[in-house]
């Protein structure tokens, strides 16, 4: 049973950093991709960090070069750093873990709100 849990959203001044975790447990986590994703108020979600299973990452425009993703395969767990936080940055943020070619599935986390106040 996989199941992913995030931790670290919470209230953030503008311009202020946050990290974001998500830990994982099951045996997928060293064959998959991982991703985090944003869901702003009203908005649908997107996806603003991704990390290949060989450790390329790629992130959304908005987020370039202000948001970090990065692993620690022992411990199973993906991290986001969110720098130089704007207001639109605010939202519910998901951990996904998948790879369509390994498993039928995607693996999501419950969310955790970040709140940033300008």
């Amino acid at each position: 049973q996989v199941q992913l849990v995030e931790s670290g959203g919470g209230l953030v001044q503008a311009g202020g950093p946050l990290r974001l975790s998500c830990a994982a447990s099951g045996s997928i986590f060293s064959v998959s991709h991982m991703a985090w994703y944003h869901q702003a108020p009203g908005k649908q979600r997107a996806s603003v960090a991704q990390m290949t299973y060989c450790g390329n990452t790629t992130y959304a425009a908005s987020v370039e070069r202000r948001f970090t993703i990065s692993r620690d395969k022992g411990k199973k767990m993906v991290f986001l750093q969110m720098n130089s936080l704007k207001s639109e940055d605010t939202g519910v943020y998901y951990c996904k873990l998948f790879n369509d070619r390994v498993y039928s599935t995607a693996y999501w986390g419950q969310g955790t709100q970040v709140t940033v106040s300008s």
